[in-house]
């Protein structure tokens, strides 16, 4: 599994771009604020229609412009993928694959995987659980099909969920109607609860070896699921919140409220972590990502680092490198200094300015494309 080539128009800083990339490492490298980490962006979007950033598709757009196109060639399984997406301010985004519309974000999901990493990943391990969810529920929806469409129902769900509630307090026998949607979170609720006990039970497999090989077998890493309500006591548990529920006008039970914690033998990470030892963590959790994607579609992932290596001392640095041979790579980063000293194995070189190779630089049109 491989990205061959990107075009781009009108995308953020980015007027019009062409890239033919190696099946091996492509690094972009240049000055800050240059359009390194927006390339990047587009290559997360073509696999999960969504930004790593977690913005609207109308802050991707050039300023000044109405839509912006990103098209992409992408091969897996010894098959050519041409995935062509168009972002609209005003219109729900547009979505091909080999010139043929898709009417669902599903259908693109999972045909490529990606594995990105950035210095913001430190995040899920020390910030809020929402950012831990998120981590989660991107990963499971590229490795499952039947989690995305669960995620997606249970969320319009919990949604329906929270509108009644808000009427309830003007219209009180909307009360008796609470069952319908209720019956509906514990059906696709037990399923997500599953999946994620499925995803942590897996990635403990991988992790601890990963994460005690970064810290020199100084740290013994366990990731420990903690669901808001257990599958068999959802039910349970959502009819014993209903007057709560209907008092605060929000649905205060289920895997919306879920999170997980990274634990060094008694040491909660999450809490009591050095920024050091919250790094090595994110680390070892994306590191681990790889090697899960392998185990569970038999493709290896493309990996891509947005500036990471400045982030990790040279000891992380030689083990990162040294342990991303055999799948697509894309790094940005300031300098080649840092590959140079390591003898690191380089493919393809880009140097960005502007938002584009300076190669291209002299072929733009003032107009785009």
């Amino acid at each position: 599994m491989y990205i061959s080539s990107l075009e781009l128009a009108d995308f953020r800083n980015i007027v019009s771009l062409h890239m033919d990339f190696s099946e091996g490492t492509n690094i972009l490298y240049g000055e800050n604020a240059q359009g390194k980490t927006n390339i990047l962006e587009s290559l997360y979007m073509i696999s999960t229609t969504k930004s790593h950033r977690g913005v609207r598709d109308r802050d991707m757009i050039r300023f000044g412009r109405e839509e912006a196109h990103i098209r992409s060639m992408v091969m897996k399984g010894g098959i050519d993928y041409r995935i062509d997406m168009h972002l609209r301010k005003n219109k729900s985004k547009g979505i091909a694959i080999n010139g043929q519309r898709i009417k669902k974000a599903s259908e693109l999901i999972g045909l490529l995987h990606i594995v990105f990493f950035s210095p913001e990943d430190l995040g899920i391990v020390k910030n809020g659980p929402s950012e831990r969810r998120r981590f989660m529920d991107m990963e499971l929806c590229q490795l499952d099909g039947s989690y995305l469409y669960n995620l997606n129902q249970y969320n319009k769900t919990v949604e329906n969920r929270n509108r009644l509630l808000r009427d309830i307090g003007m219209f009180p026998d909307l009360r008796d109607t609470l069952e319908i949607w209720d019956a509906q979170l514990v059906n696709y609720g037990k399923k997500i609860i599953e999946s994620r006990q499925g995803f942590i039970r897996d990635l403990n497999e991988i992790v601890g070896g990963i994460h005690g090989k970064l810290s020199g077998n100084r740290e013994h890493l366990t990731i420990f699921y903690e669901p808001n309500a257990e599958a068999g006591n959802l039910e349970e548990m959502l009819r014993r919140a209903r007057d709560r529920d209907a008092h605060m006008k929000t649905t205060s039970v289920g895997p919306h409220r879920d999170d997980f914690s990274f634990m060094d033998g008694e040491t909660d990470l999450r809490r009591f972590g050095s920024q050091g030892q919250q790094r090595t963590c994110a680390l070892s959790l994306k590191l681990s990502e790889i090697d899960l994607v392998k185990r569970t579609i038999g493709h290896k992932p493309v990996l891509m680092m947005d500036d990471v290596l400045s982030e990790l001392d040279s000891g992380r640095q030689n083990y990162l490198l040294g342990t991303i041979g055999g799948i697509q790579t894309f790094i940005t980063c300031t300098g080649l200094d840092e590959f140079v000293n390591n003898r690191f194995r380089i493919d393809q070189v880009f140097r960005i300015r502007d938002g584009v190779p300076e190669d291209m630089k002299r072929d733009i049109p003032a107009d785009g494309i």
